[in-house]
C-alpha cells in the first residue's frame, strides 16, 4: 500500500523525504542521496510500462493512474511516494483511493516564502511565480525531449492544492508546517515518525537515536554542501545560465521579509489574507 509524501512545489518536500528515507531505510539514521530515491514520485512514466496509453494526451495517463497504483500494491509492501498532484479527480479519473493508500503526511509552507523559491528554483518573476501559484488549472510535467504526459501532475493552485489533502475525508493525513519543522525539527520529525508508525504499523515504538542522527544529517547546509559536491538529481538546468541552479537554495533563510519590497508583498498579504489566518501565519 502506498504512503503520501504530498505538497505544493517549492514546500519542503525534499526535506521531509530526506528525514523520512533516511530513518526508515538506513539502519542508523544517518542521511546519503541514494535513500531519498528509495522515495520516488507518482506518476512517472514508468508506472504505465505495460499499459497501452497515448502519451500525448493527459487523459491518456490519468486514467490509468489507479490501475498504476494496484500493480504497485501487488507486492502487499509499504511504499511511499513523493507527490504535487492535488487529492481529486481529471476527467473522472481519482488520482487516489483508500484502497491503495494508507495515508498522507502534507507539508504546506507559507505562500510567500514559496514565490521566492518558485522563481529561484524556475527562474520565473515574483509576478509569474504569483500567477503560477493562483493557477486553478496549474499542471506540471517533464518536458524535456519528447511529449509524454506519463508524469503529469494536476497541482492546481497553492491552497486549492493544500485544501485538497486537508478536507478528503478517505486517507488519514497529517499537516505540517514546514515552518514548524524547521523551529522544532526533531519533535516535529518525531510526530511525523509516530503517525506514519501508526498509520502504517511498520514498527511499534521510534528509535530515538536513530531520529537523531537522521536530523542532524539532513540539517540544510549539510544537504547544501552535499549538493556542491555531488549535485542533486531534482536540480534543474538553466538555459539562461547554462548551468545547473542549485536545488538547496536559502533554505532557512529564505524569508519574504528580506527578500520582497514592500509593494508586493502588501499585495500578497492581502491575497493570501484568509489563507493565511486558517494556516496559522497571521492572527
Amino acid at each position: 500500500m502506498i504512503f503520501w509524501i504530498a505538497s505544493y512545489p517549492k514546500s519542503g518536500n525534499t526535506w521531509l523525504r530526506t528525514l523520512i528515507s533516511s530513518y526508515y531505510f538506513s539502519k542508523e539514521g544517518y542521511y546519503n542521496q541514494d535513500l531519498i530515491q528509495l522515495i520516488g514520485q507518482f506518476p512517472e512514466k514508468r508506472h504505465f510500462e505495460g499499459f497501452s496509453y497515448n502519451p500525448k494526451e493527459v487523459i491518456g495517463t490519468t486514467r490509468l493512474w489507479i490501475k498504476a497504483q494496484e500493480k504497485i500494491n501487488k507486492d502487499k509492501k509499504i511504499h511511499f511516494f513523493k507527490t504535487h498532484n492535488v487529492f481529486g479527480k481529471i476527467n473522472d479519473a481519482p488520482f487516489t483511493n483508500k484502497n491503495n493508500s494508507l495515508g498522507c503526511v502534507y507539508i504546506v509552507r507559507d505562500p510567500r516564502n514559496v514565490i521566492t523559491s518558485l522563481s529561484n528554483h524556475y527562474e520565473l518573476s515574483y509576478q509569474d511565480s504569483l500567477d503560477w501559484m493562483m493557477n486553478h488549472k496549474k499542471y506540471i510535467y517533464d518536458n524535456r525531449g519528447e511529449l509524454d504526459f506519463g508524469n503529469f501532475q494536476f497541482i492546481s493552485s497553492w491552497f486549492k492544492n493544500y485544501q485538497s489533502w486537508k478536507i478528503q475525508k478517505d486517507l488519514p493525513v497529517k499537516i505540517v508546517r514546514y515552518e514548524d519543522l524547521l523551529e522544532k525539527t526533531f519533535s516535529v520529525t518525531k510526530e511525523i515518525i509516530d503517525f506514519i508508525n501508526k498509520t502504517t504499523k511498520i514498527e511499534d515504538k521510534i528509535n530515538i537515536n536513530k531520529l537523531k542522527n537522521s536530523v542532524n544529517s539532513t540539517l540544510f547546509d549539510k544537504l547544501k554542501n552535499d549538493e556542491k559536491k555531488k549535485g542533486f538529481t531534482e536540480a534543474i538546468y538553466s538555459t539562461k545560465k547554462n548551468k545547473m541552479i542549485p536545488f538547496f537554495n536559502l533554505g532557512p533563510k529564505n524569508n519574504w521579509k528580506n527578500i520582497l519590497d514592500k509593494e508586493f508583498a502588501n499585495k500578497l498579504n492581502d491575497i493570501f489574507r484568509e489563507n493565511l489566518k486558517e494556516i496559522g501565519y497571521v492572527k
